[in-house]
């Protein structure tokens, strides 16, 4: 480990610990106002953070990876139901069965928003599958660097490998190798403006899950890395999960400032067994991380609830 890297690592347990106690502050405050207000959604187990008042009716819409009839399969940890989560600002998500290919969300799961982050999955998967196919064996370098960029969301190995893979020809292989069908490469060329919707989100993380995007190889390996997300990255969809569970849930979420909006923009991404769930919020830019955090995490809590599992 060089001493930049021993640097970000440092800096990023700084990070880590100050939301912690942003986490422990909203959730306080949170939990008062939850008690208060007509509009929130009670967890039996405990109050969740404040966050504003939406409605989420999923919509269902069927893709073309239908492999059995739904009633033969096993009922799955999460289930389509009506998200109400008060908050502020925008979200949105979506819930695809990888088994059937079948889709649920609200009517704006095809709404674009900034990944960040995020797409740093598709990053590596995208450079692991060219180099498979090149008949080229990634260093130890390499993967070390996408452990760093995985893992813990190193920005400069992101940067590395979106130069490697060609910039904003990436996304056009994202796009046409996994079957995206609102997306785009962000217009400045650069990885963290990405533009996914929630129901892009899922395809993506179904063509990860299945092998399309990182190759035969590779896909095992990359499925690793985003089930040992840590620190800053960690939060989101998986945490609505019992703590014995969530490291069997691959993920990469998204979180960055936007200033030119004056928005903060978080995306979430989950894949498990049989399932992906997708969410983007934007939001005022001084609630920071935690909000969308919570949000991402409180639509995975009531999808786990309707499906019947605590």
């Amino acid at each position: 480990m060089n001493a930049s890297h021993r640097r970000r690592r440092g800096r990023r347990a700084t990070t880590v610990a100050a939301i912690a106690v942003a986490l422990a502050t909203v959730s306080l405050a949170g939990s008062l106002l939850w008690a208060a207000s007509p509009l929130v959604f009670r967890s039996p187990a405990r109050a969740r953070p404040q966050i504003g008042a939406a409605s989420r009716m999923p919509q269902p819409a069927h893709g073309s990876r239908t492999t059995k009839p739904a009633a033969a399969l096993d009922p799955l940890p999460v289930k389509a139901t009506e998200i109400k989560i008060p908050h502020s600002g925008w979200f949105s998500w979506a819930l695809l069965d990888t088994r059937t290919g079948e889709m649920f969300g609200p009517s704006d799961r095809d709404a674009l928003s900034t990944t960040a982050s995020l797409i740093k999955s598709w990053i590596g998967a995208d450079f692991l599958r060219r180099a498979e196919e090149q008949g080229r064996t990634p260093s130890e370098d390499d993967l070390e660097q996408i452990e760093s960029m995985i893992r813990d969301s190193d920005n400069d190995a992101a940067e590395a490998f979106w130069d490697t893979n060609g910039g904003p020809t990436s996304i056009e292989r994202l796009i046409s190798h996994c079957g995206l069908r609102d997306s785009r490469a962000a217009a400045d060329g650069g990885w963290s403006r990405t533009l996914l919707s929630p129901a892009d989100v899922t395809r993506l993380g179904a063509c990860i899950a299945d092998g399309n995007a990182a190759g035969p190889a590779w896909t095992d390996y990359l499925l690793d890395q985003m089930r040992a997300v840590r620190d800053d990255g960690d939060f989101g969809v998986r945490k609505a999960f019992p703590p014995e569970q969530q490291h069997a849930i691959a993920t990469k979420n998204g979180w960055i400032e936007r200033e030119e909006e004056q928005e903060y923009h978080v995306s979430c991404m989950a894949i498990g067994k049989g399932w992906v769930v997708g969410v983007m919020t934007r939001y005022e830019i001084d609630k920071g991380a935690e909000y969308g955090a919570a949000i991402c995490e409180e639509v995975g809590r009531q999808l786990r609830q309707a499906a019947g599992r605590r």
